[in-house]
C-alpha cells in the first residue's frame, strides 16, 4: 500500500521528497486574506466509543467536558484576537464524537465565533441516533444550526451487530426529524463490510429517504489498523459490484450525486465538511487548512486544555506546503466532488490545470476514468470506483499512520509521510 501511494506522490510532485510534518507552528495564523474560508469545531465526547470509528473521541465526563468548552472558547479568542473586523466565512461544522452531548453549549460556541465571523452558508452538526430528540433538535435550531447529519451506519441488525452498535428508537428519531425542520437532514451509512448485501444497503437508502432524510452518505468501511475493530471488509470485486449497484439505484430513484459518497434529493444543499478550500479548526484533533499550510491539534483533551491555559495554540504538527503539494491536496478533494473545474484551478493557483496535470488527465480519459465537461473533467462510474480504491490506499498509508501516532503522543516531534 505504501509503495502505491509513494509512487503516485512522487510522480505527481515530480519529487521523491515525502510530506514532512514538524512540531513547529505559528501561534498567530494569517488567515484574513484567505479566500473561501470555513470553520470546524471538534467535540470529542461520546456516551460509548465505537471500535470502528477512527476519530478523536473519549467517554463523556461532565467535569472534563465543562473545562473543555471553556478552553475551546479561549482558543477561538487566541486565534482571532488580531482580527480587525468581522469577516465572512462559508460554513461552520461541528464534528465528533457526539456534539449533542454539549447541546447546551453549542449556542455559546456559535456566539463566540460570530463575534469574529459572519457565516454565509449554514451551520452543520453531526448527531448520534440516540441524541435525535425533539428537545435536542429544537435547541440546535434555536442556536442557528441549519444542517444535521445523523450517523445511522445501518438499519440492518446484522450490520449493526458487526459494528458493535445497538438499535435505537427509530420511530422517535423519525418523529423528531419531522417535527423540527432543517435545510439538510443527512443520514450516514457504512457499506462494504464482509457479507453485506445490496438488498440491505438499498433498504437503508429507502428507509432514510422515506423518513425525513433528504441527503445520505455511504462511506466504504476502512479497517484502520490502530482501531482494532475486528471487522472484516469486503473484497475488491464484491465492493466494485456493490458500488455500481448503489450508484445505479440512486440514479434510478432520481437522487443527485454530489460527491463520491453522497446522494441527495434535487435542490437540497449537501452536508460536507471535507470539500472546503480553506478552513480554521478548533478543538482537540481539529485541523486547519490554509493556502500554504496544514496543521493538526493535539488529540489529547488534557494536553489541549493545558496548552490553551498557557496562551498557546494546541498545534501538534504542521506542514508548510510547496505549491505542488497544495495542488495535489486541492485536486484530490475536488475529485471527491467528482468534478474538476479548469477555471477553479486557474483561479486558485494562477496556472492552467492542463499545464500541471495535462498528461494525467489524458491518461484518465484514455482509461475511462474521466470525461470532459464544459469547464473541465468529471469522474466516470469507473473513475468513481478507482477513487474509492485509491482513497483506501491513501487513508491506510497516510491518515492511519498520522492518527496512530497522534493517539499515542500528545505532541510528536515530527512525522514523515
Amino acid at each position: 500500500m505504501g509503495l502505491i501511494t509513494s509512487v503516485a506522490r512522487s510522480w505527481l510532485l515530480r519529487s521523491f521528497k515525502p510530506f514532512q510534518f514538524t512540531n513547529s507552528f505559528d501561534n498567530e495564523l494569517d488567515y484574513n486574506t484567505v479566500p473561501s474560508l470555513g470553520l470546524y469545531v471538534h467535540i470529542p465526547f461520546c456516551k460509548k466509543t465505537c471500535s470502528f470509528c477512527p476519530y478523536c473521541k473519549q467517554l463523556y465526563e461532565k467535569d472534563i467536558a465543562t473545562t473543555y468548552v471553556e478552553a475551546l472558547l479561549q482558543e477561538i479568542d487566541l486565534v482571532c484576537a488580531a482580527q480587525q473586523e468581522v469577516r465572512e466565512v462559508t460554513s461552520l461544522y461541528f464534528g465528533g464524537g457526539s456534539p449533542a452531548l454539549l447541546v447546551n453549549d453549542i449556542a455559546r460556541i456559535i456566539s463566540q465565533l460570530e463575534r469574529y465571523f459572519s457565516i454565509t452558508d449554514g451551520i452543520g452538526v453531526e448527531l448520534h441516533p440516540d441524541d435525535v430528540t425533539v428537545d435536542v433538535l429544537q435547541k440546535l435550531k434555536q442556536a442557528g444550526v441549519t444542517r444535521i447529519s445523523i450517523g445511522m451506519q445501518s438499519f440492518d441488525k446484522t450490520t449493526l451487530g458487526k459494528l458493535g452498535r445497538t438499535e435505537t428508537d427509530y420511530q422517535g428519531l423519525f418523529n423528531a426529524v419531522h417535527a423540527v425542520l432543517f435545510d439538510t437532514v443527512a443520514m450516514d451509512f457504512i457499506f462494504a463490510l464482509d457479507g453485506q448485501t445490496f438488498d440491505s444497503v438499498r433498504d437503508d437508502i429507502d428507509i432514510a429517504f422515506a423518513n425525513g432524510a433528504n441527503h445520505i452518505a455511504l462511506y466504504p468501511f476502512i479497517d484502520f489498523a490502530f482501531a482494532d475493530s475486528g471487522i472484516r471488509k469486503m473484497g475488491r470485486k464484491n465492493m466494485k459490484r456493490l458500488l455500481y449497484q448503489i450508484s445505479h439505484y440512486c440514479e434510478e430513484q432520481g437522487y443527485v450525486r454530489d460527491s463520491i459518497w453522497t446522494f441527495g434529493k434535487p435542490g437540497v444543499g449537501k452536508y460536507s465538511s471535507m470539500t472546503r478550500d480553506n478552513y480554521l479548526g478548533f478543538g482537540c484533533s481539529a485541523t486547519t487548512l490554509l493556502e500554504d499550510q496544514f496543521k493538526i491539534n493535539t488529540f489529547s483533551t488534557n494536553a489541549y486544555i493545558e496548552r490553551i491555559r498557557s496562551k498557546m495554540l494546541p498545534t501538534a504538527l504542521t506542514i508548510h506546503f510547496t505549491k505542488r503539494q497544495r495542488m495535489i491536496y486541492w485536486t484530490f478533494w475536488r475529485l471527491y466532488t467528482m468534478r474538476l473545474s479548469s477555471g477553479d484551478f486557474q483561479n486558485t493557483f494562477d496556472t492552467s490545470v492542463n499545464r500541471v496535470y495535462g498528461f494525467e488527465l489524458w491518461l484518465g480519459r484514455l482509461f475511462g476514468l474521466l470525461k470532459r465537461t464544459g469547464d473541465g473533467h468529471e469522474l466516470t462510474p469507473r473513475g468513481v470506483f478507482f477513487y474509492h480504491y485509491f482513497e483506501g490506499y491513501y487513508t491506510l498509508s497516510y491518515i492511519n499512520k498520522m492518527w496512530h501516532i497522534m493517539n499515542k503522543e500528545d505532541f510528536p516531534r515530527a512525522l514523515v509521510l
